[in-house]
C-alpha cells in the first residue's frame, strides 16, 4: 500500500493526455527537461561559489556612492565666490 499501482499510472497518463493534448506533451516535457538542467547547473554553481573562501587579507573596496573624495572641486577662473 502507499505506492501507485500500474493502473494508477495509466489513469494519470490518460488524464494528462486529455487535459493537455498529445501535441503539447512533448513540448512540455522538453521545457521541463531544460528547466531541470538549468536548475542543476545553478545549484552546482552556487555550491562552487560557496566552497571558495574570500581572501581576508584584501581590504573591501567601497561602492562608488560610498567613496570619499579628498581633493576639492576645481575652481573656475570666472568664479567670483569667496573660498
Amino acid at each position: 500500500m502507499g505506492g501507485l499501482q500500474p493502473w494508477h499510472w495509466l489513469i494519470v497518463i490518460a488524464a494528462f493526455i486529455l487535459l493537455f493534448g498529445a501535441k503539447k506533451l512533448p513540448d512540455a516535457a522538453r521545457s521541463l527537461g531544460k528547466s531541470m538542467r538549468i536548475f542543476k547547473s545553478e545549484i552546482k554553481e552556487m555550491q562552487a561559489d560557496g566552497a571558495e573562501k574570500p581572501d581576508a587579507t584584501l581590504p573591501a573596496t567601497p561602492v562608488t556612492s560610498e567613496r570619499v573624495v579628498d581633493t576639492p572641486a576645481p575652481e573656475h577662473p570666472g568664479d567670483k565666490r569667496s573660498a
